[in-house]
Order: C-alpha cells, then structure tokens, then sequence
C-alpha cells in the first residue's frame, strides 16, 4: 500500500515538474527567437538610433526607425492604467473580502468575472463609440481617440484581474492573524490593513504583476481609441504603443526586410520591458518581506 501511494506521488510530481520544464522551455524558445529575430534589425540601425529615434518612417524615402515615440506611450499609458486601476481594483478586493455581504459579494463578483470575460475588441468598440465622443465633447477637441482614452480603457481591463487574484489572497489569510488583532483592541479596517493586506502582499503583488501585463501587451483594444499615429505621447494627442505599432504594420511589412527585422526589434524591446517590470516588482516583494 505505502509503496503505491509512493509510486503515485512520485509519478504526480514527475508529471508536475515535466509541465514546469515545459513552460520554462517555452519561454526560453520565445526569447531565444526574439533575439535571433529582433538584433539584427538594431544594429543595422544603431541602437541609440532606434531607442532613442523620434521618427519612425518605414515607408518614405528617408527611412527612420526611431521607436522612442512607442517607449514612452507604452510607459505613459501603463503607468496611467495602473494609477488608476490598481487603487480601485485593491480598495473593491478589500471590500468584498471582508466587509461585503455574502449576496453583495455574489452579484459583484459575478460582474467582475464577465468583465474578465468581455473581449478586448468588444472594450474597444465600446471605447471608440462612447469614451472617444465623450473625450471630444468633454475637453472641445478635435479628436477623442488619445493616450486618455487609451489609459481609461486600459485601466477598466485589468480590474479583472486585480479584483479576482488580491481577492483570493485576502481570502487565504488565516482567520487567527485577525482575532488576534481584534483581540488587542485593533479596529476592523485596521485589522484588514495592518494585517490582513500585509499577510496577503504576495499575492496582491502578483495581481499587479498580472496588471501591468495585460496593460502593456493589449493592442486590439488600444489600437481602436488611441489613434495610432506616431506622435510624442501627450495626453489629448493620438498616439501609437510598441503592441499596436507591431499588430498594425506586420501584415504589410515585405518578408526578410529592415522594416519587419525592425518591428521583430520592438517586439524584443517589449518582451524586455515586461520582464524588467517582473523582475523590479519582485525585487520589490522581496526586500518588503525582509
């Protein structure tokens, strides 16, 4: 009998660790092509060229492939969506894990998961309908596809996802850190934050961590309210992203040319961005826990 239940377990984690190898080989597989796709086109063009380059004109005559423009939209829009998104996502997570009835809890966690479930092109054409035309009408200008629609839809996409991952982290906090608390005369919101985030800070960490993925790798959505034009990000300015500037010229772009080794480079330089934004936050974490 012991040896079955041995066998079993040894075949379970045999089984576990051959799905783990395998995530982490498709992750090597991805940046190994990345690099091998993408290097060539930068030193061809310089890399302070293209980082550093305001114009991208693939296309023309005088061909620039300068990506600063989408740098600094990507790190303007996510930066905006996670301001606005992140407080509202952990503040509503908080409030249906401990102070919520279990029938308010119901509805609005059932709300939170359509929202999950809602496309992206769907958020899109709601953005493109009613946020563009508000944007217009609200601030007089001539045109409400901008970097602020862009971040208003980016920041309502990954509520989801904070809302469902910090809710099930506060919900996996043992119930004795907070009779513990109470019991030293500690208040109910205070007890939820003083102790019951801090307990759950992994995995709230890592609903931010999720976030800022989903804000930094959308296009489909972005793409419909931003205006995709290559300009310097401003606020009430149309805009292009490093996603959308790879989603929007890759099906015109000629096979083995320096304008598809160059959008193969933006999309290295957005692989690297996301993992330094996993690593910095994980850095982050850990030196919290210390």
């Amino acid at each position: 009998m012991n040896n079955r239940k041995q066998l079993t377990e040894n075949i379970i984690h045999g089984v576990f660790l051959i799905l783990g190898l395998i995530t982490v080989g498709c992750v090597l597989l991805i940046t190994i092509y990345l690099l091998i796709a993408g290097i060539p086109a930068i030193g061809k063009i310089g890399l302070v060229d293209f980082l550093f380059g305001t114009k991208w004109t693939p296309t023309a005559n005088d061909k620039m492939y300068g990506i600063l423009p989408f740098i600094l939209t990507s790190v303007y829009g996510t930066t905006g969506a996670i301001v606005i998104g992140v407080p509202i996502g952990f503040f509503t997570a908080v409030y249906l894990a401990k102070i919520a009835s279990p029938k308010l809890k119901s509805i609005v966690g059932t709300a939170v998961s359509l929202l999950a479930g809602i496309p992206s092109v769907v958020y899109g054409l709601v953005g493109m309908l009613v946020l563009v035309p508000g944007i217009r009408k609200a601030f007089n200008l001539p045109d409400g596809a901008s970097l602020f629609a862009a971040i208003i839809v980016l920041a309502v996409m990954i509520l989801p996802s904070i809302i469902n991952v910090s809710l099930t982290a506060l919900e996996a906090v043992p119930p004795e850190y907070e009779d513990a608390s109470l019991a030293l005369g500690a208040t109910p919101i205070e007890t939820y934050f003083k102790v019951s985030v801090p307990a759950a800070r992994s995995g709230i960490a890592a609903a931010v961590v999720l976030g800022v993925g989903r804000a930094i790798g959308e296009a489909m959505a972005v793409i419909m309210v931003s205006g995709n034009v290559v300009n310097m990000p401003s606020l009430f300015q149309s805009v292009r992203f490093l996603t959308t500037a790879v989603s929007s010229e890759m099906s015109y772009a000629v096979d083995g040319s320096l304008h598809q080794q160059a959008l193969f480079s933006i999309a290295l330089v957005l692989f690297l961005f996301i993992m330094l934004i996993n690593a910095t936050l994980n850095l982050l974490l850990k030196r919290g826990r210390k």
